[in-house]
């Protein structure tokens, strides 16, 4: 099928994007060097700060998460691409406030490459930094193997409860501990019915048949294990809730974030019934949503289905999630 976007030359894709997240929120934010994406408030911030990075072609995330009370500085990349680890590096420098700097990556091959490669030249010039990994995809790899786990939308809200934190004058150690914390405590899982295209050559990223879905895929089009015939939306959900509680444990009387996150061609309508079944199978087991958001968070351009992400939560992770935010996607 041929590809039908409203671009121009598909080499101009991430750095027309860019301009536009720029254009569009230039009260919160401006564009650096390197295709960093950086947060109006960083010249002024007395506190620890945050970095993070990622390919472009997932839009909103990651950079329209970059203002007050989330990221300082977000480093993209070209699409579904990490960025190089020298921007990566100049971020971290830039961002660096005197109070220190969490680094936050998904870990996707390419982002964890440039992580690495980052923290070895960080830590050579002596620059307090800590570096945390949201690995949070309960399809591809069990808890115990946890660092084989793929990144998904928890990235997100650990950039708001970090950011939290930070915000509330922690240290680095405090903010890095905390942000950990609810990383071990978090866990996603995906469902397509219809893979996206690379909209830079139109390629396919995934092939699924009229009548098939896909639980566990990956949002790079990453096969998952759970190719099964289409099931009704409460189908869907009863079997994404349950794995999920099992992964984390969660067991009556405990509280949970639930999220459900659009991969980019699934409607709200769609979003929305999900979520009221979600809500409805954990409230039969005794376990409370305390903590919610139902829309785009991460997208894979016009993949058809969404993600599901559940953690564990207490009141300190609470308040840090109410806590007040001002970016492009996500204002508190």
């Amino acid at each position: 099928m041929k590809m039908k976007k409203f671009i121009n030359d598909p080499a101009n894709l991430t750095d027309e994007l860019l301009d536009g997240l720029v254009l569009a929120n230039k009260e919160i934010i401006y564009r650096g060097d390197q295709n960093m994406i950086i947060n109006k408030g960083l010249e002024n911030a007395d506190r620890v700060t945050i970095v993070t990075q990622g390919g472009s072609g997932h839009e909103p995330a990651i950079s329209g998460f970059v203002g007050e009370g989330m990221v300082d500085i977000s480093v993209v990349g070209d699409i579904f691409a990490a960025p190089g680890p020298q921007a990566c590096v100049d971020a971290i420098k830039l961002a660096d406030k005197g109070k220190g700097v969490l680094y936050i990556v998904l870990n996707h091959a390419g982002d964890m490459l440039t992580g690495k490669l980052t923290m070895k030249q960080i830590n050579k010039q002596g620059i307090h930094c800590i570096k945390v990994v949201t690995q949070e995809d309960v399809s591809n790899a069990p808890r115990e193997n946890a660092d084989d786990r793929r990144g998904l939308v928890g990235c997100i809200p650990t950039y708001k409860i970090a950011g939290a934190a930070a915000a509330e004058g922690k240290s680095l150690e405090e903010v890095a501990a905390i942000a950990q914390r609810f990383a071990d405590n978090m866990a996603t899982l995906a469902v397509a019915v219809r893979g996206a295209t690379h909209p830079s050559t139109g390629a396919a990223l995934a092939d699924l048949g009229e009548d098939d879905m896909e639980i566990g895929m990956g949002q790079h089009g990453e096969g998952g294990g759970g190719r099964q015939p289409m099931k009704t939306a409460d189908e869907t959900a009863e079997i994404m809730v349950n794995a999920l509680v099992k992964d984390i444990g969660i067991q009556s009387g405990e509280k949970v974030m639930l999220i459900i996150n659009g991969s980019g061609a699934t409607t709200l309508m769609e979003q929305l019934i999900v979520y009221r079944k979600a809500v409805d199978v954990l409230k039969q087991q005794g376990i409370e949503v305390v903590a919610n958001y139902v829309g785009e968070m991460l997208t894979v351009q016009e993949q058809a289905g969404f993600q599901m992400f559940m953690a564990r939560m207490d009141d300190e992770l609470l308040r840090l999630w109410n806590a007040p935010c001002n970016t492009p996607y996500l204002k508190k």
